[in-house]
């Protein structure tokens, strides 16, 4: 039995970086709905804003949506791993403009495909937002060994943008960041029910 060789088990820093954000999204999920009431989950700050129920929620269903065509577009021959992803001029303004809660200067609005949609969320939520994170990390170790740069995909709410693989794959991190955020704040309002 042959001995891989380094470069063989290498991991490109970009699978780290990526994955350690997820890890995160992961510990922030928990700290934040781990063992709230149901009321606590779906209390919303003001009519029309989203519960912490619903923020994760949202991402479960924005992950799943992106993780079927990125898998997609790893059926294909791995053509080379590259150490860092570095999005294209489009990629870097849509994460910037709408998914980047730093730089987002005005709130848009979710597309239909992946608003919450139940009205009322159980706490079976976190595990399935868990669950969809683990669905991205796979992905991820499947994706290492290809060029993230040039390996494009459909996007699943405008056939005609495909972003790149990389692109994906932050787009999916910085958006997880984005909706914890919005979540804590959920749960620091003063009219969040506390007992």
């Amino acid at each position: 039995m042959a001995v891989p060789t380094l470069e063989a088990i290498r991991v490109p820093p970009w699978c780290l970086r990526i994955t350690s954000e997820l890890d995160a999204a992961d510990a922030r999920a928990i700290a934040l709905a781990k063992g709230l009431s149901p009321d606590q989950l779906n209390w919303q700050p003001r009519p029309g804003a989203w519960s912490v129920g619903q923020c994760l929620e949202h991402l479960c269903i924005s992950n799943e949506v992106y993780a079927e065509p990125i898998a997609e577009s790893l059926n294909g021959r791995p053509n080379g791993p590259v150490d860092e992803i570095t999005p294209g001029w489009f990629g870097r303004w849509f994460i910037r403009t709408y998914i980047e809660p730093t730089t987002q200067k005005t709130r848009g609005r979710a597309p239909t495909k992946i608003t919450p949609v139940a009205q009322r969320i159980d706490a079976s939520i976190l595990d399935r937002f868990i669950a969809s994170n683990a669905r991205i990390r796979d992905l991820i170790a499947r994706a290492r060994e290809y060029d993230i740069n040039r390996l494009r995909f459909r996007n699943p709410f405008m056939a005609v943008i495909r972003f790149t693989v990389g692109t994906g794959f932050q787009i999916i991190a910085r958006h997880n960041h984005r909706h914890l955020l919005q979540a804590e704040r959920v749960k620091a309002s003063p009219g969040f029910p506390r007992a």
